[in-house]
């Protein structure tokens, strides 16, 4: 089946944005605690002001992208995002941190639920797994691009880090802007609700809160891995630009088989497999608690951690986008945005915080019990999920 050719430029975005943040923010942690002097704990309650920021306001854009279309705002968010992230180099303590942290949440408030919509739009409903797992793929493949010689720059300073960032976001912006012009496929909102009557919709929706509830292990799952576990290493002795290779690796097993496994599990449908995504996450993180030795500790637990993203990461957005009801799929995207924002915002602060308590180890254990127990559940209620969802038109797109 040919796709629509502005998913591959939604794609080349996606590849090109990831790559410009994860090459920065992945070692933000270092470099607000390390250099800056400011508490871990600290540091970790500014990217949840980020995250939450972000997520607060996600309902509300996903939902006004409904009604008035996605591509104004995608392309402010992403112009917004280019002038923000390079700001971190004025950090010089809690409140400019903040400040910071805030900004740049409702920059990204503003872009995920309008570009998630977007390419759901572009895609047919039966292949909207594997065009997931397609962008995904890129996503890791700009992960891999930026985290490794993110790392290596990163000891030479972060000036030049801070420069390619912003100049990442301002290419897509272009990008986008040229690639997505003419009319763009959209299923409009029903007519005569209003932005916020349809925002505060998907808060009575049993199924998507339950969702929601068990599924926030997986995006905490990615805030560890893309803002803890460096910090983590660095601790146990490696180097900036050893972490970047070894945690960089990850992205190129995800490019090389998220296309293929989302193909194959896709016919099973997106909550066939979510439980056994979460033993993978509960042994990731069993391996950075007792496997001996950093280097490792850290090749194991970021090879078994990517068996579980290679299934979670086109899965849980599918997922979302079959609870959704007709003509609120830019709503349920920002509704997801909420957790995801969430997840990945809290994992530093609650990890900053148990390792304060019981050490890295320790903290590591925990964390491996909350992703056994999420998956479990998850397991139990896929039979639940899956009627909910068939119960629901499912949009054309």
């Amino acid at each position: 089946m040919n796709l629509d050719r502005r998913i591959r430029v939604i794609v080349a975005g996606t590849f090109i944005a990831v790559a410009a943040r994860m090459s920065l923010v992945t070692f933000l942690s270092i470099y607000f605690a390390r250099e800056q002097g400011i508490a871990i704990a600290l540091v970790g309650l500014a990217f949840l002001v980020e995250n939450l920021s972000r997520g607060v306001l996600a309902p509300f854009f996903g939902a006004l992208s409904d009604r008035t279309g996605r591509r104004p705002l995608l392309l402010a968010g992403l112009i917004a995002t280019a002038v923000i992230l390079p700001c971190f180099l004025l950090v010089r303590g809690p409140v400019s941190l903040f400040a910071w942290s805030l900004a740049l949440g409702i920059a990204g408030a503003i872009q995920f639920p309008a570009g998630s919509a977007l390419l759901l739009d572009l895609a047919p409903p039966e292949r909207r797994q594997s065009v997931l797992a397609v962008n995904y793929s890129a996503m890791c493949i700009g992960y891999t691009i930026g985290v490794v010689p993110g790392g290596v720059l990163a000891e030479q300073g972060y000036g030049l880090l801070a420069i390619v960032g912003g100049a990442g976001y301002l290419l897509v912006a272009v990008l986008l802007a040229i690639g997505l012009r003419g009319p763009l496929p959209q299923e409009l909102a029903t007519s005569g609700e209003s932005i916020a009557r349809r925002t505060l919709s998907v808060t009575r929706d049993r199924a998507f809160i339950a969702f929601a509830l068990l599924g926030l292990i997986f995006p905490f799952s990615m805030g560890l891995y893309a803002f803890v576990i460096a910090l983590s290493a660095y601790d146990m002795g490696l180097e900036p630009g050893m972490i970047g290779v070894i945690l960089g690796a990850n992205g190129i097993f995800i490019a090389l088989f998220a296309v293929p496994v989302a193909a194959r599990i896709e016919p099973m449908g997106p909550f066939r497999l979510l439980g056994l995504a979460g033993a993978f996450l509960a042994a990731a993180y069993l391996c950075f608690a007792l496997v001996p030795g950093a280097v490792s500790a850290l090749l194991c637990g970021a090879m078994v951690f990517t068996l579980g993203e290679l299934i979670f990461s086109s899965a849980v957005p599918a997922a979302v986008a079959r609870l959704a009801p007709p003509g609120a799929r830019g709503a349920y995207q920002g509704a997801w945005g909420l957790v995801h924002a969430l997840g990945m915002g809290s994992a530093l602060l609650v990890s900053g915080v148990l390792k304060d308590l019981a050490g890295w180890r320790n903290t590591w254990l925990v964390f491996a019990g909350l992703s056994l127990a999420a998956g479990l559940a998850l397991l139990a209620t896929r039979e639940r999920f899956l009627r909910a969802s068939d119960r629901r038109t499912a949009p054309s797109g």
